[in-house]
């Protein structure tokens, strides 16, 4: 077992398949404490145990939340302050696209939901406990589909009006993205945070059963990678590993990272007013202070 993360605690969000496990199992080899967070707790405990035994490492926790749900992750978060006094990264992988218009048990739209409301709030119940444990890392993990998306539509968040599979997907890693620096330039103005660092990042297309509750594009982009252009959840967990272990960027925050290298996001990620917005409305639908 490589020693390099000995000492740090590591949160991984969606961590019992696809790069979330790689992720994890990576950390754990690298003597990281890790704790995985997923919906179904008979999986959570299997995963748990095989990286155990894999990595060598007994520091392996988990925690069963339906990141859907407000109330399961007000709940995970009180757990990992409970049991640990200091969190040293964070990673937000945990997603999944949907077919049809569903909501969650708070009465969003479930892309909105999981894949970015998911983030924010986790991020923000875990702030304080990053904030005591630095240096540390938060990575929130979009994709370049980011870029379909020409802006966030205020007048229609939660897809009323339309339901578009790809916009809609599209749109929450959208909001990944924004999500990141809006919250990159807030640590920068907290004297607090100084060591806090906040990136966004592309795993590429990858071989995995992620979107398994997707429609049309859950079934293309399966199909994708599974027979042309997708890479193997290993080398699409690199980045993720990259920038939660690497020294190389222990003080670069608000970047969004492809292939372990900073390169630009699209033209709507950088609009601050939307993220100031988008930062705003997700609040006050997650309960919190703007």
């Amino acid at each position: 077992m490589d020693n390099v993360m000995t000492g740090r605690i590591c949160l991984v969000t969606g961590a019992t398949q696809g790069i979330g496990l790689v992720t994890a199992q990576t950390l754990a080899q690298q003597g990281a404490a890790v704790i995985i967070v997923s919906r179904n707790p008979a999986r959570c405990a299997a995963t748990a145990g095989e990286i155990k035994r894999q990595a060598g490492n007994p520091a392996v926790d988990f925690i069963a939340a339906d990141l859907s749900s407000q109330h399961d992750i007000r709940q995970a978060a009180e757990v990992v302050k409970s049991r640990y006094k200091e969190l040293h990264v964070l990673v937000n992988n945990a997603g999944s696209t949907f077919g049809k218009r569903q909501e969650s048990a708070d009465g969003l739209e479930m892309n909105f939901a999981l894949n970015h409301a998911a983030y924010f709030l986790l991020t923000n119940l875990l702030l304080d406990t990053l904030k005591a444990s630095l240096p540390a890392r938060i990575l929130n993990v979009s994709s370049e589909v980011h870029g379909w998306c020409k802006g966030i539509d205020f007048n229609d968040l939660q897809s009323h009006q339309r339901y578009s599979e790809m916009q809609v997907y599209a749109r929450s890693k959208l909001a990944n993205v924004l999500f990141t620096y809006e919250l990159a330039r807030r640590l920068a103005n907290d004297p607090a945070a100084q060591g806090l660092t906040v990136n966004a990042l592309n795993p590429g297309v990858v071989k995995t059963n992620f979107q398994m509750q997707g429609g049309f594009l859950g079934r293309l982009s399966k199909r994708m990678g599974n027979l042309f252009v997708g890479v193997s959840p290993e080398k699409g967990a690199e980045t993720s590993i990259y920038l939660a272990t690497s020294p190389e960027v222990e003080s670069v925050t608000g970047k969004y990272f492809e292939k372990m290298k900073a390169v630009p996001s699209s033209k709507a990620s950088y609009d601050e007013d939307a993220a100031r917005r988008l930062w705003q409305a997700t609040a006050e639908l997650t309960g919190l202070p703007g």
